[in-house]
């Protein structure tokens, strides 16, 4: 099930206005969120257009939380950061999915809960390229 009007179903141009599609999971979707103030910030996006964790089985629920873990474990072999924050929204953008934002304890936003789109840090197409490669190299 797809909806037209989103962006982790759609991908393209309504993905492009926030972030760089990874690969394909086991039953998500990875992307590099584009505002990278977080070093190696991604979104974990269930493959189907669903709002809550309860609208897919307990074996869908595990398939995509085991994307999440696989994914957590890229970051940190990746990046090695002291944290790795989970956050799970939608209530603008009604899609199942999870931000992975890694936190450094001499990095911004450490010991306080991360800001959406903080707006502060975009990189050029070459580093979000090397971030990509790190993350994929880990998964």
């Amino acid at each position: 099930m797809k909806d037209n009007n989103c962006a982790y179903c759609m991908e393209g141009e309504l993905l492009d206005k926030f972030g760089i599609k990874i690969c394909d999971l086991n039953v998500s979707k990875l992307v590099l969120f584009k505002e990278q103030s977080h070093l190696g910030r991604c979104v974990v996006a269930y493959n189907d257009h669903v709002s809550e964790i309860v609208n897919i089985t307990p074996e869908q629920r595990n398939a995509f939380f085991d994307d999440v873990c696989r994914v957590s474990n890229a970051l940190h072999k990746a990046f090695n950061p002291d944290k790795v924050n989970y956050g799970a929204y939608g209530d603008t953008g009604c899609h199942l999915h999870m931000h992975l934002v890694p936190k450094y304890k001499d990095g911004f936003e450490w010991g306080g809960t991360f800001e959406m789109n903080p707006q502060k840090k975009f990189l050029t197409d070459e580093e979000y390229k090397e971030i990509i490669e790190k993350i994929k190299a880990n998964l």
